[in-house]
């Protein structure tokens, strides 16, 4: 990732709706999905689809605060905002839930792994299960520069106001075909124009974002006994973003008596996505309907 620098006056956020993934509504478990830093609910979509079509679950894919928004206003977010956008969208998840009788399953990718994970250690008793894919507590998969480690130093200079990451490849996808696709998307794309995202989430990645993310990984850490509902990790050993110590780390910490992994060894970061885009889909599949004792799909469980 290169650093570009940049003053980007502050504007507030344009009020324009910004749309999430149409809810889907099934017959299963209620399952809200989060997605990550700078990225949107699209890079959840199949996973979603999915869910629904295979394993009967209704699904929401909500839209974090501030993302897709212009730059300036996402790169303006704080770790609390953050947190509380999750928030609100699982209390609307819950009662919609409580209301069908269905069990509620909360999970994200990314940060969005981190919100879940908080969510759960909040809300014990509302959560009968959560999903974490490529959570990420810790930056250490092999493609993040060295830069990254001078992060905890930066949050207390206002050099975080000016610095950006540009994104580079290969944009957490091993997939070569969806790779040129971000690429061609991003490259034509300067900072100071940068003015919302696209399906393919933005082209920068805001310092001060990275910032506000710290406080929520800290926090994440501190309550991880506090998880008690049963936990589905999906993580990539090759990650390029975040290795499965991650994701170690979760398991070993967590205070959930049920506790599954999966490694995937041919994607990067956005395993949603990526190449084990229907692995991924199908373990989902069966972690919601084993919490709801309904009867696997044939053409889920094949997949392994």
């Amino acid at each position: 990732m290169a650093i570009e620098w940049a003053w980007l006056r502050h504007r507030e956020p344009s009020g324009m709706s910004r749309e999430d993934l149409p809810r889907t509504r099934g017959t299963g478990a209620h399952v809200l999905l989060l997605h990550g830093l700078t990225g949107g609910p699209t890079e959840l979509a199949y996973v979603a689809r999915q869910l629904h079509m295979e394993g009967g679950s209704s699904v929401w894919c909500p839209r974090l605060v501030n993302h897709g928004e212009r730059l300036n206003v996402l790169a303006s977010t704080r770790s609390g905002q953050l947190y509380e956008s999750a928030r609100t969208h699982f209390l609307a998840a819950r009662k919609v839930a409580h209301d069908c009788g269905a069990p509620l399953v909360i999970g994200g990718l990314s940060i969005g792994a981190v919100l879940s994970l908080l969510l759960a250690a909040e809300f014990p008793e509302d959560i009968s299960g959560v999903i974490c894919l490529a959570p990420t507590l810790f930056y250490d998969g092999w493609n993040v520069p060295w830069i990254h480690r001078l992060i905890p130093l930066v949050d207390y200079t206002p050099l975080k106001y000016f610095a950006y990451y540009r994104e580079e490849a290969p944009y957490g996808l091993k997939d070569e075909s969806l790779r040129k696709r971000v690429a061609r998307a991003y490259q034509s794309v300067a900072l100071p124009d940068n003015d919302d995202s696209g399906p393919h989430g933005y082209a920068h990645f805001p310092i001060r974002l990275f910032c506000e993310s710290r406080h929520l990984v800290a926090r994440c850490v501190r309550t991880l006994r506090d998880v008690k509902a049963p936990l589905l990790v999906v993580q990539a050993s090759n990650d390029d973003v975040a290795g499965p110590r991650n994701s170690r780390h979760i398991l070993d910490n967590v205070g959930s008596s049920q506790k599954d992994m999966l490694l995937l060894h041919n994607s990067f970061h956005m395993i949603t996505a990526d190449l084990e885009r229907d692995r991924v889909a199908a373990v989902m599949a069966r972690f919601c309907q084993r919490l709801t004792g309904n009867s696997i799909n044939p053409s889920v469980a094949a997949i392994r």
